[in-house]
């Protein structure tokens, strides 16, 4: 007793429920611990009873275990589910008119099932369908099958319960989420069964049952096996199997749910969407950490047409749209403009709805671009206007401004991104491809990213490394244990992820199931340390905010600087290679048709108005196809039908626009098909910021042919072509030389059995044995290849890829399988002065390879020292499999690093593999040009279609031809033309004019016949100064002329005239240009914009005496790009004033 008082009076510490308690103080129930045992006791087996859980739902248990009571009443006859079908001729898709096949149901209800809490329609056609109103209003979409995607249910609206009947009408697409086959070629004959069309009454209380086991399930499985939570789960799941009767289901079903609150807690259900509001109970200190946000990646086009795409989007959003209805706190969010225009199209009805949506806030614009687009081979004008297009489409419809970049699946994203995005009114990026990076883990989830120019985004990659998590336990943990592994310890900097969760890729998005589940998780979560706290509920941006004032706007956040390079899917650089070649020319066009539309409608607004509706179309279907499994080669090949056709009418009306634009500017001028006058000359539009001079071949056959013949240089031995030596200022009309004087010939001599010589005033070529044996730099007497070597064609005879991904994927291994190729058979075409040129045929298995080898006396530029580019044009009949055609050059050029052209700048990659990261670049993109420079000199290699380039220790390399036959079995089967171009240059590449020659390569002048050429005539007509020029910074490159997105083109248009001009620097330095605008464009006010045309600075606008020319001072860091937007002719006198510090006196 003496020692218990002396405990008490001194204390223990422990406060008064935890003291040390003598004999008589310990609780009575003591007294009923038995004294002996002769029982075996309650140990478990853990493993048996975690695999007893397996057999709650469903299998071979089915009529004894859960699954037996989901369901309290199912019809099946035609009493009550009476149905009509119809297949529409043609099977043709999409719209409510005429689709593929339709079923037209009427719904029998039984009186009786009037006070049930759901009764449902359960329609499994085995693959995608629609629900429509009678009126062609869609209610949501059907996903057949028994995958995880599966969605048969249609709810009866409680209205047409009391009327006991219901009319629907029901889409069927034979195609399932993921096309007819997978990834291999579509199965046109693959037919899909009706599975069930039954009328049934869900015994909800079983379902939520069955979800609440499910999610003990996921804890179970994925918590660690010596957590207490783990443990605890594993007794309650136990307990409800054992608790649960299937002859007293209704009874037992409800004890087995309240046995489950020892997981989430008493009456959490009831809480519904308020559970995400509910504060942890064990601390209050606890914040948020996973930000769950649906959405249902659509693929564009993948392994089905863009048609099918159309009905995935009203299918998938439909649906979405019932579930914001029945869970309150679900947030959607979706990209893509284009899928929004079709939709409103196609279901107008839907989009209204959806809009509501989008104003209260549950359906999320993001991503602003108009597809999920490639970003690594369109050009920087294309990317810019993904994102313009986008976020014009998502203010004009929806009245917002989409503020985070959303491009989860695209294969890399270039560096030029960043401050394109913030250009586009945007601050941060989502993305997650790198996740599957197969030699390195990229070390970052989230950071800030800096792109080229200095210009950065906050970036979140979300270490659920999916967006398409299906809201498991699973997922949610990992948006946090994830931030370790292989990562640079991200945790310390942010400890938050983005759970984008959904059916993706073929649509669908969240099911009511993951909804269900994440309430369980976050209720779980509430009472439970051991879980990471998930939310739903709040925005995209919201999430980023978060991050943005959690880490003091991104200054405690790791930093990754330059392209975010995919280490995978190398192969996507050169697959369908007419599809490449379609992007860049119709990039190229389009840029010139916009240039020459400008001029035509400043020059001369009385007989030519700007065709924006037909640019814009144009732009749309080129934007379109730079979806990134379109433009990257990775779809089936009805795609690639569709996408050819959509290049054919960029084509058509891109030349309409250019023709009619050269008609208004040059009115007396002809196409060379045209009947000139005999005093006709050959006239040349360079639509390029700097001057040229050229060697151009034309065609001397129809009326035109005695004209043309006159005024060539050289006529073809066959003559059907002639070439003339053109020059022209910078953007403008040059006119035809049929002489030249200061120039050496080009040449081409045979100089032993099978070797031949092209050569001029400043390189030569040497072939021997059908290999290039040698590249001299005649000024400089300097041999390029190195001694021993040889250069040319290669075929790397094992492109075959382990990973599966066939079009996809060009692994490491197939150099190990090269095969050089001869140029057989060569034979000389044209022996000069002008061009000098050879042709091989060379025969590969069961392909033909014909290249025509040419050098012209012309220079690659008119900058000093340029030296000319050899060109070789292929005409490529292709009928391998697995193999790979790439043509490279050694060179006696050292550098660690190449330079690679990508959107508005370049990209150095390394030419050695001294780490793995290094060693994982074997095959990378380029655009324009590839570069290989030493102190002094360097080569380069042009390109005007292809994007896959390596540069592998002094070699360069550009890829050519592949043949992948998954998933379209034909890829690049038949005929295919391109070319490509050496080009040496004295000095190193920043000294180089490889841009100015790039550029070139790739825009030619437009030929025109002029029957007036005289420079009186062209001086009136304002072709002989370009109206733009920047002057003092030839690295700055005036890329883009256009009118206005809100100039009013009507004929009673009233609005400001205004041009929008973008410029970039391209060599990554500082510069200070100026901006030189000619008197005959007439300019009130100047200012620099965003991407939007949204004012940011209005600059000085300095005009010269006697009215001329007017000038803009603009400084550039290394890679910004500047958007200038001149207003001309009548300013609105808000814009005029807008920084007028003046005031009237009068008015005040």
């Amino acid at each position: 007793m003496g020692g218990n008082s002396v405990l008490e009076s001194e204390g223990t510490g422990l406060g008064p429920d935890r003291s040390i308690l003598g004999e008589q103080q310990r609780p009575a129930s003591s007294a009923n611990y038995p004294e002996t045992n002769f029982g075996g006791g309650a140990k478990w087996i853990k493993p048996l009873t975690q695999d007893r859980l397996n057999v709650f739902v469903g299998g071979h248990f089915n009529n004894v275990n859960l699954g037996s009571v989901l369901f309290t009443e199912r019809k099946d006859d035609e009493k009550f589910v009476s149905m009509k079908y119809w297949s529409a001729p043609g099977l043709s898709k999409p719209g409510f008119d005429e689709t593929n096949h339709w079923f037209k149901i009427h719904l029998s209800i039984p009186g009786s099932w009037s006070n049930y809490e759901r009764v449902q329609l359960e329609f499994d056609p085995g693959c995608e369908a629609m629900v429509f109103e009678t009126d062609g209003n869609p209610l949501q979409g059907i996903t057949g099958g028994y995958g995880g995607d599966r969605r048969v249910d249609f709810i009866i609206p409680k209205a047409a319960r009391h009327k006991k009947e219901l009319d629907i009408v029901i889409e069927v697409s034979c195609n399932g989420m993921f096309g007819i086959s997978g990834i291999g070629p579509p199965d046109q004959n693959r037919y899909f069964t009706l599975a069930s069309a039954d009328l049934v009454v869900p015994n909800q209380e079983a379902w939520r049952l069955m979800w609440d086991f499910q999610t003990l399930r996921e804890l179970i499985g994925d918590l660690p096996g010596n957590s207490i939570l783990q443990n605890r789960c594993l007794v309650i799941a136990n307990k409800i199997m054992n608790t649960f009767d299937v002859n007293d289901s209704e009874k037992t079903v409800k004890e087995c749910r309240k046995i489950a609150e020892d997981i989430f807690g008493e009456g959490w259900e009831a809480k519904g969407e308020k559970i995400y509001e509910d504060t942890p109970g064990f601390s209050k200190k606890r914040r948020v950490q996973v930000w769950g946000m649906g959405n249902c990646h659509i693929d564009t086009a993948w392994l089905w047409p863009y048609s099918v795409t159309q009905q995935k989007a009203a299918r998938s959003w439909s649906t979405q749209l019932d579930l914001m209805d029945r869970y309150p706190e679900h947030r959607f969010a979706t990209s893509s403009a284009q899928q929004f225009k079709w939709v409103e199209q196609l279901y107008p009805k839907l989009f209204e709805r959806i809009k509501e949506k989008v104003k209260s806030g549950q359906f999320e614009c993001v991503g602003s671009s108009w597809v999920e687009n490639d970003s690594i081979m369109p050009s920087g004008e294309a990317l810019a206007r993904q994102m313009i297009f986008g976020q014009r489409f998502f203010r004009t419809r929806f009245g917002i401004t989409s503020r985070t970049a959303w491009l989860p699946d695209s294969f890399g994203v270039s560096g030029s991104l960043p401050q394109l995005i913030r250009g586009a009114g945007m601050a941060n990026f989502f993305t997650q491809k790198l996740s599957w990076n197969n030699v390195n883990v990229f070390p970052h989830s989230t950071f800030n990213w800096v792109g080229i120019d200095g210009t950065q985004v906050l970036c979140h990659m979300t270490p659920v490394d999916t967006y398409t998590a299906q809201a498991t336990v699973s997922d949610v943990r990992r948006g946090i244990w994830n931030h370790k592994v292989g990562r640079a310890t991200n945790l310390e900097s942010s400890d938050t992820a983005l759970l984008a969760f959904g059916n993706g890729d073929g649509g669908g998005g969240p099911l009511n199931k993951m909804l269900e589940n994440l309430r369980r998780i976050r209720a779980a979560g509430n009472e439970n340390g051991e879980l990471p706290i998930v939310s739903m509920g709040d925005s995209v941006d919201d999430f980023y905010n978060d991050i943005h004032a959690t880490t003091d706007e991104g200054k405690t956040l790791p930093v990754w600087h330059g392209e975010l390079y995919l280490e995978f899917h190398r192969g996507t650089y050169t697959s369908h290679g007419s599809i490449k070649k379609g992007n860049r020319h119709s990039e190229i066009l389009m840029r010139d048709a916009e240039y020459l539309a400008t001029l035509a409608s400043l020059y001369h607004p009385d007989r030519y108005t700007y065709p924006k509706v037909t640019i814009d179309t144009c732009w749309e279907k080129l934007l379109l196809n730079q979806f990134h499994d379109v433009l990257p080669g990775s779809s089936i090949g009805m795609v690639y039908e569709d996408a050819e056709k959509l290049y054919a009418e960029i084509a058509r009306d891109g030349q309409r626009i250019i023709r009619e634009a050269l008609g208004s500017l040059l009115p007396d001028s002809l196409a060379l098909d045209g009947s000139p006058s005999p005093n006709s000359r050959i006239g040349v539009m360079n639509t390029l910021p700097f001057p040229r001079i050229e060697t151009i071949p034309v065609p001397v056959t129809g009326p035109a042919a005695k004209v043309l013949a006159s005024q060539s240089a050289q006529v073809s031995k066959d003559e059907k072509t002639g070439y003339i030596l053109a020059s022209a200022g910078n953007m403008t009309v040059g006119v035809a030389e049929s002489t030249f004087q200061g120039m050496v010939p080009a040449s081409v001599k045979k100089v032993g059995e099978g070797d031949f010589v092209l050569k001029n005033g400043n390189v030569e070529m040497k072939f021997s044995g059908g290999r290039i044996v040698s590249l001299l730099d005649v000024e400089l007497g300097r041999e390029l290849l190195p001694k021993g070597t040889t250069g040319g064609l290669v075929m790397f005879e094992r492109d075959t890829p382990p990973t599966g991904w066939d079009a996809w994927d060009a692994e490491i291994h197939h150099l190990e399988t090269s095969r050089p190729l001869e140029f057989c058979n060569l034979k000389i075409l044209e022996s000069g002065p002008l061009r000098a040129s050879l042709v091989s045929e060379i025969p590969y298995g069961k392909s033909k390879i014909k290249v025509e080898i040419s050098l012209d006396a012309t220079p690659a530029s008119t900058q000093a020292n340029s030296r000319s580019f050899i060109r070789f044009d292929a005409h490529v009949d292709w009928h391998e499999r697995h193999k790979f055609l790439k043509f490279e050059i050694p060179l006696d050029i050292h550098n660690d690093i190449a330079y690679f052209e990508s959107a508005f700048g370049f990209v150095t990659r390394p030419t050695h593999k001294n780490t793995t990261q290094e060693a994982a670049k074997f095959e990378v993109c380029g655009h324009k040009y590839a570069d290989l420079s030493e102190y002094g000199y360097g080569v380069a290699l042009l390109s005007e279609s292809k994007y896959g380039y390596a540069a592998s220790g002094n070699v360069l390399r550009i890829s050519l031809l592949r043949a992948a036959t998954s998933p379209d079995p034909e890829q690049d089967q038949g005929e295919h033309v391109f070319s490509w171009a050496v080009l040496p240059h004295h000095g190193h590449f920043f000294e180089s004019d490889v841009v100015k020659a790039a550029y070139a390569f790739n825009s030619p002048m437009r030929v025109r016949l002029l029957n007036d050429a005289s420079p009186e005539a062209l001086q009136a007509a304002n072709m002989t100064r370009p109206p733009f020029s920047v002057e003092g910074a030839p690295s700055v490159i005036l890329d883009t002329v256009k009118r206005g997105d809100d100039d009013d083109f009507s004929p009673s248009a009233t609005s400001d005239t205004s041009v929008v001009l973008r410029l970039y620097e391209a060599y990554g330095g500082h510069a200070r240009a100026t901006l030189k605008i000619e008197n005959h464009v007439k300019v009130a006010k100047a200012a620099i914009t965003n991407l939007l045309e949204e004012e940011i600075e209005e600059l000085e606008l300095v005009r010269t005496e006697n009215d001329g020319p007017s000038s803009l001072c603009l400084s550039f860091r290394g890679f910004q790009v500047i958007t200038v937007k001149l207003w001309l002719k009548t300013v609105s006198e808000n814009a005029r004033r807008k920084h007028d510090s003046w005031v009237d006196v009068e008015k005040v």
